[in-house]
């Protein structure tokens, strides 16, 4: 696994700084990883840093309040994930049972 080190990530993702990457690390934005005896950020981090620092430009955003955005933005992911998950499931459940469920999702009274 690559990981870049804050200069390199200071040079891949716009509007950073050294500064602002260790506000981001300390708000718990991202975590750096550890290979081979170096500490640094993956590609997932910097685009996860390049969201924060949007989100600290466009809407002024302090460090915390972008980690709360991202941890939304998590929760996001992981819930279409379960849902995906679940739609495959029922879809390969008989038609009978799918049916059912499809009527259950509708809700009473709906048509």
């Amino acid at each position: 696994m690559r990981l870049y080190s804050e200069t390199e990530v200071v040079a891949r993702v716009e509007g950073m700084t050294v500064t602002r990457l260790r506000a981001f690390v300390a708000a718990e934005c991202v975590r750096p990883s550890e290979a081979e005896g170096h500490v640094g950020y993956a590609e997932a981090d910097l685009a996860r840093l390049r969201l924060a620092a949007e989100l600290a430009q466009d809407f002024e955003l302090d460090p915390h309040a972008s980690a709360m955005v991202l941890s939304l933005v998590d929760q996001i992911h992981g819930l279409r994930l379960a849902l995906r998950r679940l739609g495959e499931a029922v879809g390969e459940e008989p038609d009978e049972i799918r049916t059912r469920v499809r009527a259950r999702l509708r809700g009473p009274g709906a048509s």
